[in-house]
């Protein structure tokens, strides 16, 4: 699973699909995050129509680009990065984050001092910023997404109930175990990799990194978030350009995961009760673009 060669401290996958402006400043970030650590960065690129791999691997030394022939989603990406890398540690990272100088040095530092920890995460913040709140997350339980479907979790964020998905009851400047980070900034042991497997590539988008950390706390690893560093994302910037396909890949990736997961143990009532939810709320989304698109066509 791990590609041939010495071992370095660290390797980090990018998969990028049509944001060359947005994987540019990312890699600029990396240059200053690097510090003593020995690093390799694996750009995984989804047959972007504006993207040149031999200038991207020319403007930055040491970046190696794997190119596909089509769009062949996060995981599928991400997998053929992780399946090359040889770090002691492996990096998912977003194309639209920008690295802290001390980002990289002070995770890995933070992953060496605590070996019962498989996979962490960092605080990940928004342009104005304010915390990304996808960064640390509880498993979608049935309750726990009911309380998101219904709006109960925005209502009372400071509730240890209906607060549960995002951790919006608890203080985002402090430490804190959770179930899963996001694919954004997402740190990952290589042992872990080596134990649990790779992504599930039968996610496109969207679902794969709750799986992924899903399938390595069963493995009996630590999941851990800490706000040692901050890692600025940009998601609105990519997400923006494809919402119509991104709200379609999302809701798939929350079906694949409860059933996955969930289904085979919950009454047959609240897995129709859980799908169906998630069915009416992807058609109040799509709704809403189409909408939008209307207003936005019409005349004066």
């Amino acid at each position: 699973m791990a590609g041939s060669g010495p071992s370095v401290d660290l390797s980090v996958v990018i998969v990028h699909y049509e944001t060359p402006t947005l994987l540019a400043d990312c890699l600029r970030s990396l240059g200053p995050a690097k510090t003593d650590l020995s690093l390799e960065v694996f750009v995984v690129d989804n047959a972007s129509v504006q993207f040149d791999p031999a200038a991207c691997e020319a403007a930055y030394p040491g970046v190696r680009v794997i190119r596909n022939e089509r769009n062949a989603g996060f995981a599928v990406a991400s997998n053929q990065g992780l399946r090359a890398a040889r770090g002691r540690y492996r990096l998912l990272l977003n194309p639209d984050t920008l690295l802290a100088a001390d980002s990289l040095r002070s995770m890995v530092d933070y992953m060496d001092a605590r070996p019962d920890v498989g996979c962490s995460t960092c605080r990940l913040e928004m342009d104005d910023g304010s915390l990304d709140l996808a960064c640390r997350r509880s498993f979608p339980t049935p309750a726990v997404a009911f309380y998101r479907m219904t709006m109960l979790s925005r209502l009372f964020p400071r509730s240890r109930r209906f607060g549960r998905y995002n951790l919006t009851y608890l203080d985002e400047r402090e430490e804190t175990e959770i179930d899963a980070p996001c694919g954004a900034f997402m740190l990952v042991r290589a042992e872990v990799v080596e134990g649990v497997g790779l992504l599930d590539e039968r996610y496109f988008m969207y679902g794969e990194d709750l799986d992924w950390a899903y399938r390595i706390k069963a493995a009996g690893w630590r999941i851990m978030y800490t706000p040692v560093t901050t890692v600025r994302h940009r998601k609105r910037a990519s997400s923006r350009r494809f919402r119509e396909r991104t709200v379609r890949y999302f809701h798939d990736g929350m079906r694949r995961f409860y059933r996955a997961h969930y289904e085979d143990r919950q009454p047959r009532w609240v897995s129709l009760a859980v799908l169906s939810a998630i069915a009416v709320r992807e058609r109040i989304e799509l709704t809403g673009i189409a909408l939008a698109r209307l207003t936005r066509s019409r005349p004066g």
